[in-house]
C-alpha cells in the first residue's frame, strides 16, 4: 500500500469533526444549507461542533436564534416550506419539549396535508442522552417520543462515520429528520471517508457477528454492547451486536435475520424502559415468523423509572452500563430470564 492510500485508510475525525465537515460540505455544495440554533455563531455551539462556520460562511447562514426553542424550530419550519434546507441545532434534546408544535404538528404533518405539494426539508440536531452531569433537564433520551410520530425520520449515529453519512442523508431527504447525538460521543475519534457520502436512513448494522444471542442497541449503547460481547467472547458466549442506527424507519429485515440466526434477543437502550424503543422492537419480533425461532424469553434493558439523577453514580445506575448489559446478557445465555 502507497503512503497516500495508507493516508486516506486511517484519516480519522472526532464525531463533531465528522457532524462539523457534513454541514461544511453540504453548505460549499448547496446555498440553500444553512444553521440555525442558539449560540451555534460566534460561541460555536454548546458542545462546539458548529465552532468556526459562522466565520467560513457568515451570519446570514450560521444564525443564532434567541432563547425560544419554539420560535426558533418555527423559522426553521418555514424556511424549509419557503426552499431552504435548513439545519436547527437545539442545544440539549431536552429543549425541544418546547418545540413540540412545530416539530410534531407542523413539520411531521404539513407534507400529508398539504397532499404532497410541499415537504419541509429540516433537519434537528439533538444533543442527548446521560453521562455530562447535567442532570434530570439537560439529559433525556427521547428519540422514542419522536419516533411514534409519522412523517418524521428518526436517526442515532454511533460512529463519526455514520454521523457524517447521516447528516449527508437527512439534508437529501424531504422529510424533518432529528439527528440524537449522544453527548459522551463527541469527543471519539473514527475512520471517516473524504468527500460526499450517505449512510441509508433505515438500514442497521451488524457490528458483530454471532451466533448465541442477538443485542440490538444504538447509539453509545452500541459500543457497550460491543465491550460487553467482547467480555463474554472470553467465556466462548458468540454475541451478535446490531447497530440500530435508525429509530424510525426501523430496519426490520436485518433485526429479524439476526433473531431468525441466534434464537435469542436483548435490546438495549438509554431511554427509559417502559413504551421505549425496545418494546416496539420485542413486539415486532413476537408479531414476527423470527418468534418461532426464540428459545428464550426477549429481554429490555433500559434506562430507570426515573428522572436522570446529578449524583454521578446514580446518573451511572439509572442508564445500562457495560457490566449491566454484560450481566444481562449471562442471565438470558444461561437460561435465566
Amino acid at each position: 500500500m502507497n503512503a497516500v492510500a495508507r493516508n486516506i485508510e486511517e484519516r480519522t475525525l472526532s464525531y463533531s469533526e465528522a457532524i462539523r465537515e457534513a454541514m461544511s460540505l453540504a453548505m460549499d455544495a448547496d446555498p440553500t444549507v444553512i444553521l440555525m440554533g442558539e449560540d451555534i455563531g460566534v460561541y460555536g455551539g454548546a458542545f462546539q461542533v458548529t465552532l468556526d462556520l459562522i466565520d467560513k460562511y457568515g451570519p446570514e447562514r450560521v444564525m443564532d436564534t434567541p432563547i425560544s426553542e419554539l420560535g426558533g424550530a418555527g423559522v426553521a419550519v418555514g424556511a424549509a416550506l419557503t426552499g431552504l434546507k435548513p439545519i436547527f441545532e437545539f442545544q440539549f434534546s431536552d429543549f425541544a419539549a418546547l418545540a413540540m408544535e412545530q416539530i410534531v404538528n407542523q413539520a411531521a404533518k404539513l407534507r400529508y396535508m398539504l397532499g404532497g405539494e410541499a415537504s419541509v426539508p429540516v433537519v434537528f440536531r439533538m444533543p442527548a442522552g446521560s453521562g455530562t452531569g447535567a442532570a434530570a433537564q439537560h439529559s433525556q433520551s427521547l428519540e422514542a417520543w419522536f419516533g411514534h410520530v409519522p412523517g418524521l425520520k428518526v436517526v442515532q449515529p454511533s460512529t463519526p462515520e455514520d454521523a457524517k453519512g447521516l447528516l449527508l442523508a437527512a439534508l437529501a431527504d424531504p422529510d424533518p429528520v432529528l439527528i440524537f447525538e449522544h453527548k459522551l460521543l463527541y469527543k471519539m475519534k473514527g475512520h471517516v471517508p473524504e468527500g460526499h457520502y450517505t449512510v441509508p436512513i433505515g438500514k442497521a448494522a451488524v457490528r458483530r457477528q454471532g451466533k448465541d444471542l442477538t443485542i440490538v442497541a444504538s447509539s453509545i449503547m452500541a459500543h457497550r454492547a460491543l465491550e460487553a460481547a467482547e467480555r463474554l467472547s472470553v467465556e466462548g458466549m458468540d454475541v451478535e451486536v446490531v447497530d440500530l442506527r435508525s429509530v424510525r424507519p426501523i430496519d426490520r429485515d436485518t433485526i429479524l435475520a439476526s433473531v431468525r440466526k441466534t434464537g435469542k434477543l436483548m435490546v438495549v437502550y438509554e431511554g427509559v424502559k417502559s413504551y421505549g424503543v425496545g418494546a416496539e422492537i420485542s413486539a415486532m419480533v413476537a408479531e414476527s415468523d423470527a418468534f418461532d425461532f426464540l428459545d428464550a424469553p426477549i429481554l429490555r434493558l433500559g434506562g430507570a423509572e426515573a428522572p436522570v439523577p446529578y449524583n454521578p453514580d446514580l446518573e451511572r445506575a439509572s442508564v445500562p452500563q457495560v457490566d449491566t448489559i454484560e450481566a444481562a446478557a449471562r442471565r438470558l445465555l444461561g437460561g435465566e430470564v
